[in-house]
């Protein structure tokens, strides 16, 4: 980490964290928040994913998209193995600053391991009780995860 990380300030009250300038992010209690990536351009939501405190320094130090994997237990730089860097346009906290959204320039064909551009490439259908089918939407496979994440495990 590097000696220019922004520090966190501490959390105050409701009116402090939800009305103030202090950014003082609400980890869970595994130490993540949550973060909604956009593309910057359409408002398209590429993915969602998780950030630790350092993933969240990395990003404002770094301007790309930095963050923690809940399987692997390890922080990671969105394109390292793919290319398919996010570079952030803009980065916003919630309300009660416990999500991040970042919106996003994607480099490359997609966000979605599977080889689609967003990871959102599936509905729920409404107004059903039971049986639940899923209806792919988008679902076109834009580059080959096989060739692009050959090293991954």
């Amino acid at each position: 980490m590097s000696d220019h990380a922004p520090v966190f300030a501490q959390r105050g009250s409701t009116e402090e964290v939800e009305e103030g300038r202090a950014f003082a992010p609400k980890f869970d209690a595994d130490g993540l928040i949550t973060c909604v990536a956009t593309d910057a351009r359409s408002g398209e939501v590429l993915m969602v994913a998780h950030m630790n405190a350092e993933a969240v320094q990395k990003t404002i130090a770094s301007g790309e998209a930095w963050y923690f994997s809940r399987s692997r237990q390890a922080l990671w730089r969105k394109g390292e193995t793919s290319g398919h860097v996010q570079r952030i346009v803009e980065m916003r906290i919630d309300c009660d600053q416990d999500a991040v959204w970042i919106k996003v320039e994607q480099e490359g064909p997609g966000a979605c391991h599977t080889g689609r551009r967003s990871c959102f490439y599936r509905a729920v259908p409404l107004g059903k009780a039971v049986a639940v089918t899923l209806e792919f939407r988008d679902g076109d496979k834009l580059f080959d995860p096989d060739q692009v994440y050959r090293d991954r495990s």
